[in-house]
């Protein structure tokens, strides 16, 4: 039994979590926690340079409180871990693709990983969805032009082609955005009541994260985190029945959720999750700032969801819900309209895949959070126990961070189709799962050999510092963008597995790229970004929290850097 704390956004709040972790487990009789996950943006800013590369506005920049933990000023009392988000310093997580520490004992999960804490074993998945980039390349890399602050943090098929060749059972599963259709799993009724734009959008099938949702359909781990949109949701997921398979699930009515939900209504499932946390934790650490402005909706979000009306509220959503049947517009009709009227273009899902015999559980219990602000349910203390298989790490305490051994060979058998930086490259097809499989075993021999039996199992605790620390000196108005930096756990890593690194080049194509500046931007449209009008929807209000001045619910309209 494993004791987790786990926190929805961070946004550069790691004083008032800490703190509110210390109390809550005082109040539940506990003397700590194991592990801390933060469900992204953790904003894991060094310096004012940092935060050049960050998607916020200038007027709502705060450098945060990291910066003190990178420089060793503090050191977090908690284990943590946490996955990327849409507000991040993200040429710093750029330097740990693969993973690594951001300062002494935080570890981000890199753009996707799966690790083993003691007995449990853990998936990742950072960034949000947007459709139009899903098959990209990851294209981005200093110096960033607008565009590419916006879409270094949007989801690749690339590492979740990754993830879907995992073939045995893992414990927990983390991701920024939520799994799509995990909102029908729940108490959809009072999520609505509670951010009402989420409604439309749940109903076209457009919140959320299909990438998400494919991982979870795959490794369907007994407990999913998430956070983004702000606000406390559980739900229940069967894998038997899995959402999006059919109207009936998708949308069920409210007597079935609740049946789901063994009996309970509400958010707040005491069968699913343990030690309530007050939500008035963090009032006494942290002043709100009344000012605040909720700004986690990218600028190219489609125009149209924004202005989309509302649905009555008197309809019930399984007699209104939407499915793919109900649009009667014909494609020949269709092609006589105005551009924006074209069918929005989807990110095609993955080839249908079978549950490996080693993945047994069928029950997922989906729990995101909000933000770190006073009256908001941002914190849960819980028991996990692990069902995957142990290994030899599982009963060493006290638990530490370990690689779990086919993920390095799936990391091995993908390395060499990594590309970064070029925007001209093209991803590598996928191949299959049979194809892949093939590889993967031979490689585990691989690590076998080269790494559990050299006793290399245990992640290495091995922060270096990189950028200049924090210096007051330096305004957060600056413009000057950071330097790109070799991380030496990147490094060290690849070097480990025998795989090349391509976040790492010399100092003159460094200074050649610098003097070069960032590449042309794509010319902006009225449908939002240039180019890429139809997949627009694929975030929806998945991506902005639903909240926006002068129409959220009370609070959830302000936003807090």
């Amino acid at each position: 039994m494993v004791r987790v704390a786990v926190e929805g956004c961070g946004h550069g709040t790691l004083h008032a979590i800490y703190a509110s972790i210390e109390k809550s487990c005082k109040i539940n009789g506990w003397d700590g926690v194991d592990l801390l996950i933060i469900g992204g943006d953790f904003q894991a800013v060094r310096n004012t340079y940092d935060l050049n590369c960050m998607s916020v506005p200038m007027k709502y920049r705060e450098i945060g409180d990291f910066h003190e933990y990178y420089s060793g000023a503090r050191k977090a009392p908690y284990l943590t871990i946490f996955v990327g988000g849409n507000h991040e310093a993200s040429n710093h997580l750029f330097e740990l693709y693969y993973g690594g520490w951001v300062a002494p004992n935080i570890y981000y999960l890199g753009a996707a990983n799966v690790i083993r804490f003691g007995p449990l074993r853990i998936a990742g998945l950072s960034g949000i969805w947007k459709g139009y980039n899903y098959n990209k390349p990851h294209h981005e890399r200093l110096p960033y032009n607008q565009d590419d602050i916006k879409s270094i943090y949007h989801v690749r098929e690339f590492d979740v082609r990754k993830l879907l060749q995992v073939r045995t059972q893992v414990d927990i599963g983390i991701s920024h955005d939520w799994p799509r259709g995990v909102e029908w799993m729940g108490n959809w009724k009072g999520l609505f009541a509670k951010k009402d734009l989420f409604e439309a959008d749940a109903r076209a099938g457009t919140l959320g994260s299909s990438a998400a949702k494919y991982v979870m359909d795959r490794l369907r781990p007994p407990h999913w985190f998430a956070a983004h949109l702000h606000c406390k949701f559980s739900a229940v997921v069967s894998h038997q029945n899995p959402i999006g398979g059919t109207d009936s699930v998708r949308f069920s009515t409210n007597n079935q959720i609740t049946t789901m939900l063994g009996g309970v209504s509400g958010t707040d499932d005491p069968a699913l999750f343990t030690g309530q946390v007050p939500i008035d934790t963090r009032a006494s650490v942290l002043q709100r700032n009344e000012d605040e402005i909720d700004i986690d909706m990218d600028t190219d979000t489609d125009i149209q969801s924004i202005v989309q009306a509302r649905p009555s509220p008197a309809l019930n959503v399984a007699e209104s819900a939407p499915s793919e049947e109900t649009d009667t517009v014909s494609d020949s009709l269709r092609a006589q309209l105005p551009a924006s009227f074209a069918r929005p273009n989807q990110a095609k899902s993955p080839s249908i895949m079978s549950v490996p015999k080693a993945i047994t559980n069928i029950t997922t219990r989906f729990l995101a959070l909000d933000k770190c602000l006073p009256h908001r349910k941002f914190l849960q203390i819980l028991e996990i126990d692990a069902v995957s298989e142990p290994n030899e790490t599982a009963a060493v305490f006290p638990h530490e961070l370990c690689y779990d051994m086919e993920w390095l060979a799936i990391t091995r058998v993908f390395a060499s189709d990594l590309v970064v930086g070029d925007p001209s490259s093209q991803v590598s097809p996928n191949r299959g799962e049979a194809y892949y499989h093939a590889l993967i075993e031979k490689e585990q021999a691989w690590v076998e050999e080269n790494i559990v039996n050299q006793k290399k199992t245990a992640i290495p605790v091995n922060f270096e510092l990189t950028a200049p620390v924090y210096d007051a000196a330096v305004g957060i108005g600056t413009k000057e963008e950071p330097k790109e930096y070799t991380n030496p756990q990147t490094v060290k890593f690849c070097g480990m597995l025998g795989i090349p690194n391509p976040f790492d080049i010399s100092s003159a194509e460094r200074e050649a790229r610098r003097l070069s500046g960032s590449r042309k931007e794509a010319p902006r449209s009225r449908g939002g970004r240039g180019g890429f009008r139809g997949g627009a929807r694929g975030g929806g209000r998945g991506e902005k929290g639903g909240s926006r001045r002068g129409r959220g619910q009370g609070s959830e309209s302000g936003r807090r850097w």
